[in-house]
């Protein structure tokens, strides 16, 4: 390495505090509020009539839109980031322009969230997921679920919802943060720029040693859809759950265009990682998780969707993208999919957050695969991307 190691700590720290608390975007430290009066949320496009029927998005950050503002990755210093920042008004950067009200909350539900992507699935789109939600964060009140950021568990959202809407789809994505995806990634990026030493043989175990409390947190998330929609009058015919894993959003060590050592996989690509532990991460974690969802919905009953491959070649630091510059602007076809980690050089870009989330183009693709399972009334699939191709070359397999 060309550094020492003290020099490699003081360079750092600036950033590194940021990013211990809020890695991943998958925020753990919040305020558990009084649960709100719960109300059906607004329809995106205005007033709705009772009766239209509406697709519902449930669970954490994954699918609630987060780095919706990025248009691919650039490491250019002002402005509108050569084009990648959809924030940029022209003078100034306004989240909420992406975002909305839940920009203040930290929900951030963007614009171009996968049930907001997916718009010919139902008439109405309903996105009630929040960024760093746990599964206790789903679950009715009565069955101990908790508010969070100021709004009613999700269940209770769903059941105000149900009774508004003709409900025909609910997709859900949780358990991330309940097997600590903020705490591994913690870990990997301070031992690649401080400890110089591998996570993924002790964070392994620290994964395993959650994964049934946290699986039972899905188990029981799912069960909590059913007993609301029971209760307002649905039958088990008229709507449908899908539960749905998580994108990779680090390649393999082979398709990082970066070299392991130095300072631009910091620095520039936005993946601090060894190589060895990029390789876990991409085929070992996110594959064991999506089985681990997988049978989830197998004992629970419910359709699966398989997101573990869906940003193949189009994830931070891969070879087959590039970042924007001022004179190559962001591509669906180029740019990089997911949001880069937000630190060394590029910590005043948006919000820590955003990082290693699928990004404006991920989400679009996230919408195509949701259309697509649509489609397919029953089994489980598997949602790929075509290389080369932006959001309409999504396509399922069969699992």
């Amino acid at each position: 390495m060309p550094e020492n190691r003290s020099s490699i700590i003081r360079r750092t720290t600036s950033w590194s505090g940021r990013l211990l608390t809020a890695a991943l975007a998958l925020p753990l430290a919040t305020a558990l509020t009084t649960a709100p009066a719960v109300a059906a949320p607004a329809s995106p496009t205005g007033a709705v009539l009772a009766g239209q029927t509406a697709s519902v998005t449930l669970g954490d950050s994954y699918i609630s839109g987060e780095a919706g503002r990025w248009k691919g990755n650039s490491v250019a210093s002002g402005g509108s980031r050569a084009g990648t920042d959809r924030a940029w008004s022209g003078s100034a950067a306004d989240p909420a322009r992406i975002y909305g009200a839940t920009h203040a909350s930290g929900c951030d539900r963007s614009d171009v969230a996968e049930v907001r992507s997916a718009p010919t699935v139902a008439q109405v789109q309903i996105n009630l997921a929040c960024s760093g939600a746990v599964a206790e964060n789903v679950f009715r009140a009565a069955a101990g679920g908790r508010s969070f950021k100021g709004e009613a568990p999700q269940a209770d959202q769903l059941a105000a919802v149900a009774k508004q809407y003709s409900v025909k789809l609910v997709t859900l994505s949780i358990g991330g943060n309940d097997l600590g995806f903020a705490d591994v990634i913690e870990t990997c990026v301070a031992d690649y720029l401080v400890w110089f030493s591998y996570c993924h043989d002790d964070q392994q175990g620290e994964v395993d040693a959650r994964m049934p409390a946290a699986m039972a947190g899905v188990g029981k998330a799912v069960d909590e859809i059913r007993t609301v929609m029971a209760a307002a009058g649905y039958g088990s015919g008229d709507y449908r759950i899908v539960l749905q894993s998580y994108p990779s959003p680090i390649p393999r060590a082979a398709e990082i265009r970066y070299p392991e050592s130095g300072w631009s996989r910091s620095d520039t690509g936005g993946c601090p990682l060894w190589n060895g532990d990029a390789d876990w991460a991409r085929d070992s974690l996110v594959p064991q998780i999506s089985r681990s969802l997988a049978g989830v919905a197998a004992a629970k009953g419910v359709q699966f969707l398989d997101l573990a491959d869906t940003l193949q070649g189009r994830e931070v630091c891969s070879k087959a993208t590039r970042q924007a510059t001022s004179t190559s602007a962001p591509s669906a076809t180029t740019s990089e999919w997911a949001r880069f980690l937000d630190g060394g050089l590029n910590t005043s870009q948006g919000a820590l957050q955003e990082s290693l989330h699928p990004n404006y183009y991920g989400q679009l693709a996230l919408g195509r695969c949701l259309t697509l399972l649509f489609a397919r009334p029953s089994g489980n699939w598997a949602c790929r991307n075509t290389a080369g191709q932006d959001a309409g070359g999504m396509y399922l397999t069969a699992k």
